[in-house]
């Protein structure tokens, strides 16, 4: 049943971020939930088109924020939600979805190809065979999520001023390349640095097991587009929740994993270049990881507890050759065909 009282107001009050200043030219943009952006505006272009019906289904693959996004707005409008997933969902995380309202299955056994995320779409199109008027967001392929980001690019427009220096997380491709593409029509020399972790497919490394979540992937999302970027850095799980824990201490910053790898980022980033002003995206808050990120001993027990964090990144000259440390790599715009000298295999991309 919808719950319809004042949803307008809950959702213009949480879609657009706080701008805060971390240093003399650092802007963080802190949301409490990023996804809400793309996930609003798919679902209101669905239900303009006639694609979404009044209680209608919606079924979508997510193990963090764009299943949250949903799962708020269809409880909102009175939409089924069933998301899938994998078993690295957080339970808190999964309790807060089905309070919501949400159907949650989780795929217990990775695909050959595509790791869990390969199996989670394996079982949503089973899904989609029972539900055959359902709606499919697909967040990793649908134009529509790097769309969703003009607001956000106009609000650092009007808040920021000048911005030099994009830094971001890239994980289906919506929120970099999306904003990136429309702040470049105001700055048109804008540095896009996209921040990556190791083993994701996302900029040319083998795809692997993966501890810091939020960011990279096991696939290769169409909204991904490559010749953004002038700057791929890859941060591992220990640099990431450092990164994270300081964002916390340094500036009562409350933001999950993927906000810390950002932050680690820019901080280096402003630094390199004072005459600039850098803006880094803090896409959520941090209660999720409070058994996590934030708990020594868990982080001791995955032996991702480190002393300090590192002062700069390695350069490299390929991807192959960035890990286990914080690497970077100027990509320079370019095709991923260009910098790996080949082209995507088709089991690698997302249908």
């Amino acid at each position: 049943m919808a719950i319809r009282t004042s949803q307008s107001d809950i959702i213009e009050a949480l879609v657009l971020p706080r701008i805060v200043r971390l240093g003399p030219n650092l802007y963080g943009a802190a949301f409490n939930l990023m996804k809400l952006l793309p996930a609003r505006f798919i679902l209101d272009r669905a239900r303009a088109t006639g694609t979404l019906e009044p209680g209608g289904v919606v079924i979508e693959t997510s193990s963090g924020t764009f299943g949250l996004a949903l799962a708020m707005l269809c409880r909102l409008r009175g939409y089924q939600l069933i998301l899938v997933s994998d078993p690295a969902i957080e339970p808190p995380l999964q309790r807060r979805l089905e309070q919501l309202g949400t159907r949650v299955e989780i795929v217990r056994e990775p695909a050959p190809v595509g790791g869990y995320q390969g199996a989670r779409l394996a079982r949503m199109a089973e899904l989609q065979a029972e539900f055959p008027l359902h709606f499919w967001p697909s967040q990793y392929d649908n134009p529509d999520n790097p769309r969703a980001y003009a607001p956000f690019a106009e609000l650092l427009v009007e808040t920021v001023g000048h911005v030099g220096v994009l830094v971001g997380a890239v994980g289906s491709g919506g929120s970099m390349c999306g904003t990136a593409s429309y702040l470049r029509r105001v700055f048109p020399e804008l540095t896009a640095v996209g921040v990556d972790t190791h083993r994701s497919t996302l900029f040319g490394q083998a795809d692997g097991k993966r501890l810091l979540r939020g960011l990279g992937n096991s696939l290769m999302p169409r909204n991904v587009d490559h010749t953004i970027f002038d700057e791929i850095h890859w941060v591992g799980a220990a640099d990431g929740f450092g990164g994270t824990r300081a964002l916390h201490a340094e500036h009562a910053l409350y933001m999950g994993p993927t906000s810390g790898a950002g932050y680690l980022v820019a901080k280096w980033w402003a630094a390199r270049r004072p005459e600039g002003n850098v803006v880094v995206t803090l896409p959520d808050e941090g209660y999720r990881y409070q058994d996590t990120v934030y708990n020594d001993a868990w982080l001791r027990v995955n032996d991702v507890y480190g002393d300090g964090l590192p002062d700069r990144p390695r350069r490299v000259n390929h991807p192959h050759d960035a890990g286990p440390d914080w690497s970077y790599l100027s990509w320079n715009r370019k095709s991923y065909a260009h910098v790996l000298g080949t082209t995507f295999s088709q089991d690698a991309v997302s249908p």
